[in-house]
């Protein structure tokens, strides 16, 4: 069990069993095993739109969770003093409520704040309702968004300071499937302006361009 890849830097997201959410969870783990990703992501038939949002957002969260914590032992206070994708990319923290103005810090902890930010959303049943009949908050959409346009930034700081540790590792196949799957999912429901896509643009059309 010790195995690197069972290593989560945040305790992993459940989904109910039973729930309507897992059998979407189910749904989309089953699609994916097809292999073609702009289908997987596609909103299900008569599927509630916020609902799919939501468990996919989780999965995501499992995933980067589970992708950067493979790399934290490469991500230090030394080798990575501020939160960046490339010279041309830094990041500075602020929640909107504990830090209201942007802080600049390491990389290890802007991610640690980004982490626990990301699972207090997932975990406010009003945000991120588990039962089922129980409407989602106007605000949803855009508490989603903001989530994403994080999580981002966690996939664009791996793979501008990390890579090296990612292939040495043998994970590359594992962390440009699961970022394609993000950057498709993203895209078809418009979720992330496309400048805070800048920093891996090259990527997500190399990516984009191989499935036409």
């Amino acid at each position: 069990i010790g195995s690197r890849s069972s290593k989560t830097f945040k305790p992993k997201k459940n989904i109910p069993e039973g729930s309507h959410q897992y059998e979407l969870l189910k749904h989309a783990e089953a699609t994916l095993g097809s292999g073609n990703l702009r289908q997987a992501v596609m909103l299900p038939e008569g599927e509630d739109l916020n609902e799919w949002i939501a468990v996919n957002t989780v999965d995501f969260f499992n995933q980067i969770n589970m992708l950067y914590g493979t790399i934290t032992e490469f991500c230090t206070e030394t080798s990575c003093s501020v939160m960046s994708a490339g010279p041309r990319y830094e990041y500075h923290w602020a929640d909107g409520t504990n830090i209201k103005k942007p802080i600049k810090c390491s990389a290890p902890k802007y991610i640690d704040y980004l982490m626990t930010w990301v699972q207090d959303q997932l975990d406010d049943e009003t945000l991120f309702p588990s039962k089922i009949g129980v409407p989602f908050p106007k605000n949803f959409m855009s508490v989603a968004k903001t989530i994403l346009k994080r999580l981002f930034r966690v996939y664009a700081h791996i793979y501008h300071q990390h890579f090296d540790s990612v292939m040495q590792l043998q994970e590359e196949a594992h962390l440009n499937t699961s970022f394609k799957h993000f950057i498709f999912f993203v895209q078809e429901f418009n979720l992330i302006d496309r400048r805070e896509l800048a920093p891996l643009q090259d990527l997500i059309e190399k990516l984009g361009s191989k499935d036409r």
